[in-house]
């Protein structure tokens, strides 16, 4: 199963396949680190060297999405040279990183509901799109390994077993060293764990299990990532203050685990402080990351660049297009309701922990849209009991009418966004109403055009965010910044560089000793630019043609929207 849908996810891709467009500025940037890796760039020096002249850029990634990466690249280069491994790499550690998600899956399952059922669950993954997207190739970012952790987990957490329980810890401790972002999903593995406590005063050992493999393994990971724990000033990956808070977890849990069993309300109350006492501990290690990661940032960085960074941003401020998907895992959701409430005695216990999971992810996706991905891993369960289902009915016979109906209102569940795909193909669109070029739709030609950019002299790039990882990937330049919060001072910069006027911004562009600028003129990110700025602000000024005097053009012999100009001192 997982060969077809891969068959599938490399057909959907084609098209981008074939003009090889990275689906995020982000997987481009990972590509830039795991080649900085390769060329002798220490395992455990996360900054980016190439970016921001004044300061260091310390990545808050992990070498774990490195790893496979550098293995692949690094093994076929010999056989095939470095273009043709990395194109290899590109397109199989995504699939693979699939095939991992979609393995647990189908065990899961299979464990619940059958054998033929878990096949189903791996096949109709392919038509969950917010799920989908974080496997599609070229996307080498972190999101499809979150995605198989969590997948990891919840087969640990259908388990009754012991080794259920540590692999849930294990492979949880693996998702927060990706990203920290899994925080909250480990939070609902151990909700589930102490649920069976409290359900049952014999069943204390399973949470006792997950909380001490997923102590021990981040702390291993920890060291093994990210070498001996020292002072960190930030607070969007795991740091010490994380690591002594699950410590202390785990430290008060087997300890409450070794006691004599208490009456419930007074083990609820024990587990309640002794989560307490670990967030106690953590707050006082580290008082500035109590509180959302992104608190402190930049108001400027916050206005212009987080805000429009829109898979970070709650659902309701989504465009109208994701509703359809979303009605599609909510009704998921309402169906693993149905089954729970229509499960055996033996399997309800089991259903309501997955209700109660299934309520958190899409909770968490509802207030961060692409953590709907996790909530799209959980529909394919009741999805391919459903399927099972239409497919019996449809094999047992009965009138035509009847197979008909049943089959389209699969169709309708399964597919959602057929009609609507169908009714456009009968709409013609106003060219009016089309938004502001995205990178992989912009006439200019960002791949190949950046890479022209090699032929100039190597200095520093003044570039909008959103260019500057393909920028490094394609040239030996230096840019001011990308789209990443951790160099926010320099993304200020560039953004008031460009939302200035003509000498605020020279003078932005001279603190940098920047000796290129660069600007792709139908992407949204200038268009911001220019809307907010005004007239005179240099984007604006850029975008219609009329850069001011210290700017000298550079042809590379790109698009007309691929701009170049080089900073005359």
């Amino acid at each position: 199963m997982w060969g077809l849908l891969a068959l599938i996810v490399l057909l959907a891709s084609a098209s981008r396949l074939m003009q090889w467009q990275y689906p995020d500025p982000d997987d481009v940037l990972r590509l830039v680190q795991v080649r900085d890796l390769l060329a002798g760039q220490g395992w455990f020096d996360l900054d980016q060297h190439r970016i921001d002249p004044l300061r260091d850029v310390p990545m808050h990634w992990s070498r774990l999405v490195d790893l496979p990466l550098a293995i692949a690249i690094g093994g076929l280069t010999p056989i095939f040279g470095q273009a043709t491994a990395e194109a290899i790499a590109l397109i199989a550690i995504p699939l693979l990183t699939l095939l991992v998600a979609m393995g647990f899956v189908g065990l899961v399952a299979i464990r619940v509901l059958g054998r033929e059922e878990g096949g189903w669950a791996v096949l109709v993954a392919g038509i969950l799109p917010l799920l989908m997207n974080q496997f599609q190739p070229l996307r080498i970012d972190h999101h499809g390994w979150q995605i198989a952790c969590f997948a990891a987990a919840l087969w640990g957490l259908s388990q009754e077993r012991r080794r259920g329980a540590i692999l849930a810890g294990v492979a949880m401790a693996c998702g927060l060293m990706i990203s920290i972002e899994t925080l909250p999903l480990a939070g609902l593995g151990g909700a589930i764990f102490a649920l069976r406590w409290l359900r049952d005063c014999h069943a204390r050992q399973p949470l006792t299990d997950y909380l001490q493999a997923l102590a021990a393994a981040l702390i291993a990971l920890y060291l093994a990532t990210r070498g001996w724990p020292g002072a960190s000033a930030f607070c969007d990956a795991i740091t010490p203050a994380h690591l002594g808070f699950f410590l202390a977890v785990a430290l008060g849990v087997t300890v409450l685990r070794l006691a004599p069993p208490l009456p419930l309300p007074a083990t609820a109350g024990a587990l309640a402080a002794i989560g307490a006492g670990g967030l106690a501990i953590f707050a006082s290690a580290a008082p500035g990351c109590v509180g959302t990661p992104f608190g402190t940032l930049d108001p400027v960085v916050r206005d212009f660049w987080y805000v429009n960074v829109s898979e970070g941003r709650p659902i309701w401020e989504q465009q109208s297009a994701i509703l359809v998907p979303f009605a599609q895992v909510v009704f998921a959701f309402a169906l693993s309701i149905v089954l729970w409430a229509r499960a055996s005695r033996d399997t309800r216990g089991w259903w309501l922990e997955f209700v109660l999971l299934f309520a958190g992810t899409l909770a968490l996706g509802i207030l961060v849209a692409r953590s709907l991905a996790f909530a799209s891993l959980l529909a394919t369960i009741p999805f391919a009991w459903l399927l099972g289902r239409a497919l019996e009915r449809l094999r047992t016979g009965g009138a035509a009418l009847t197979k008909a109906g049943i089959s389209l209102a699969t169709l309708l569940v399964m597919l959602p966004a057929a009609p609507v795909a169908l009714a456009q193909n009968f709409t013609r669109a106003d060219p009016g109403d089309r938004p502001v070029a995205v990178i992989n739709k912009s006439s200019c030609d960002l791949q190949n055009s950046a890479a022209k950019l090699a032929a100039l002299p190597t200095g520093t790039v003044f570039a909008p965010l959103d260019i500057g990882p393909t920028i490094l990937l394609e040239t030996d330049h230096r840019v001011i910044a990308t789209g990443h919060h951790r160099a926010e001072s320099a993304m200020r910069d560039v953004i008031g560089g460009f939302v200035a006027p003509e000498d605020t911004s020279r003078a932005i562009v001279d603190a940098y000793g920047a000796d290129y600028l660069v600007l792709c003129s139908d992407l949204f990110e200038p268009a911001v630019y220019a809307r907010r700025g005004g007239k005179s602000s240099l984007a604006a000024r850029l975008i219609a043609g009329d850069a001011p005097g210290w700017l000298e053009p550079v042809s590379v012999g790109g698009p007309d929207t691929f701009r170049v100009w080089r900073v005359a001192r």
